[in-house]
């Protein structure tokens, strides 16, 4: 198994204005994954990732909007990003975007 890949220090401040995401999935914000994604880390680590965000999001009343995990076993990074109000969660490679 892969080692777990490491959460990267956001760009800007936690107590920053614009640092107020919490990731919180549900019907009128759903969790997904690109394809390349999920086939460079696993829908596994992709869950597990998201649910540490959630965590972290809880922690500081909000996270940046774009969160990047590292594994240098991988080619890629594994970014998330949070969608506005009406947008998705979504966890995609650079690559994806």
């Amino acid at each position: 198994m892969s080692s777990f890949p490491r959460l990267k220090p956001q760009e800007i401040p936690l107590d920053h204005p614009d640092s107020n995401n919490m990731f919180r999935a549900g019907p009128d914000k759903p969790l997904v994954a690109t394809p390349a994604a999920i086939e460079a880390y696993s829908h596994e680590i992709v869950v597990a990732c998201w649910q540490l965000l959630r965590q972290k999001a809880e922690e500081h009343n909000g996270i940046d909007y774009l969160q990047i995990f590292e594994d240098e076993t991988k080619p890629e990074n594994l970014w998330f990003i949070e969608d506005g109000p009406g947008g998705a969660i979504m966890a995609l490679l650079p690559s994806d975007y």
